[in-house]
């Protein structure tokens, strides 16, 4: 049964201690929502238990994220998107800009918080265990002032924390100390996107030679609670990595969470995936260490997974010259090596319209001929000329011919021909143009598609070399 519009109060005071007031005078009779993501599914449910609700969506004092030296701080209404496009968040804190990804889709990312999350207390959500391994503090506010507690220690049981009936989470505080650590996320779903998760990791680790330093993982949705995993970090703490201590801290781990069958998985399989999990980051810990050389493709996609999603674009964008194409890919992230990079890239050409084909299309030189460097696609133009080097250098007779064929290509079709020029002469190009000027419109428009997502997929490959 839905809910009825007229048996809800909400209110919007519009500054911070105009609602700590209003908490402190009718402790625990208004429910505070921020981006309701949450609230909006019992309501439209007809389950929302609460009546009068209090509006924190948009306060200045919470939308803030201010950097120390020492630490960075995190308003309680900051959005799933802003933290995926804050500079510090995704270089400093990979994890929770991973998390912001993962939760919902771009719409959710748009409302929901960082506070609503923690305060939701959801052992699923997928920000919580990167709070627990950055041993993260929550500054609390009410009309009595402000404590500041460890986040380990808010949620006391599913469902349940430590904040008083008169309190808010004002802010979330990240100490910056782990540029050193190896990051590591995993969610495991029913799908890669807009789904609960079944069982997810956030783990950070150092080694010093082969030993472990310091290792810190928890785990969602194998508990009452986000759960971090102190026992099986003690075992881990201080040995050097073998199969033997593979096995150890799987079966530790296994032991120390409690999960429980439900709608989206059943225990069982959840205790097996958490043990792989702990297993998965601590193999990749040891091979980051023993690796003998950086894998700069690697590199690449690393630092571009935690670009803001503008910066993302714009970075990826001269491998196509469609900003759809771009926008998509970028949606698409994290993505762990080039395979996945490639095949992303050709799964999102072949979803876009024939519009946003043209819109690659036109991102390219004729043929024998070239633009300047200041092109917004510079990167693009620098292409074009190492594509169409052997066109450059070929006698006049040919480039008459080419310049000929171009301008019937465009008579004909309206726009100008694409080939993938990358290893070909001028004779074969040209022999390639007058087979094309042949076709029918419908199948030249896909012809000329498909020479598009090869001349992608090459220039991914020199965008991954740096």
């Amino acid at each position: 049964m839905r809910s009825n519009p007229s048996e809800f109060e909400m209110v919007a005071p519009g500054s911070l201690q105009a609602i700590v007031s209003l908490l402190a005078k009718e402790p625990g009779a208004w429910l505070p929502i921020a981006g309701g993501t949450d609230v909006m599914v019992l309501y439209a449910a007809g389950k929302l238990p609460a009546r009068k609700l209090i509006s924190l969506w948009n306060l200045p004092e919470l939308r803030r994220i201010d950097v120390t030296a020492d630490e960075i701080r995190i308003g309680a209404a900051c959005t799933y998107t802003d933290l995926r496009m804050h500079e510090i968040v995704g270089r400093e804190f990979p994890l929770m800009a991973f998390a912001a990804r993962w939760t919902g889709g771009i719409a959710n990312q748009n409302r929901g918080t960082i506070g609503g999350n923690i305060v939701n207390a959801s052992p699923a959500a997928d920000s919580l265990p990167a709070l627990l391994v950055y041993e993260a503090d929550l500054i609390l506010v009410s009309a009595r002032g402000e404590r500041r507690v460890p986040y380990v220690t808010f949620h006391t049981g599913y469902k349940k924390t430590l904040l008083a009936p008169d309190e808010l989470v004002e802010a979330v505080c990240l100490s910056r100390r782990f540029s050193g650590y190896l990051s590591h996320a995993r969610k495991v779903g029913a799908r890669n996107a807009q789904a609960i998760s079944k069982v997810c990791i956030s783990a950070l680790g150092r080694l010093t030679g082969d030993v472990v330093e310091d290792v810190r993982m928890a785990l969602g949705s194998v508990a009452p609670v986000p759960l971090r995993l102190t026992q099986t970090e003690q075992i881990v703490r201080g040995r050097s990595m073998d199969s033997a201590l593979l096995l150890e801290a799987r079966k530790a781990a296994i032991a120390e969470i409690r999960p429980i069958d439900d709608i989206r998985s059943t225990a069982r399989y959840r205790a097996v995936v958490a043990g792989n999990l702990v297993a998965e980051f601590l193999r990749r810990l040891k091979s980051e260490r023993t690796r003998p050389e950086r894998d700069p493709a690697k590199d690449v996609l690393a630092r571009w997974n935690l670009l803001p999603t503008d910066a993302a674009i714009a970075a990826i964008l001269p491998c196509c010259g469609s900003k759809a194409w771009a926008q998509g890919m970028v949606t698409r992230r994290p993505m762990a090596d080039e395979s996945a990079l490639v095949t992303a890239a050709n799964e999102t050409w072949r979803s876009l319209t024939p519009s946003d084909w043209m819109e690659a299309f036109n991102s390219h030189p004729r043929i024998g001929e070239s633009r300047a460097a200041q092109s917004p696609l510079a990167q693009s133009v620098a292409w074009s000329a190492q594509e169409q080097r052997n066109v450059v250098d070929t006698d006049a007779t040919v480039k008459s011919a080419l310049s000929d064929a171009n301008q019937e290509y465009e008579r004909r079709f309206g726009r100008i021909f694409i080939v993938c020029a990358t290893g070909k002469s001028a004779p074969e190009i040209l022999e390639i143009l007058q087979r094309r000027l042949k076709n029918d419109a419908e199948t030249e428009l896909h012809e000329s598609a498909e020479q598009q997502r090869q001349i992608t997929e090459i220039r991914l490959k020199k965008w991954l070399e740096g």
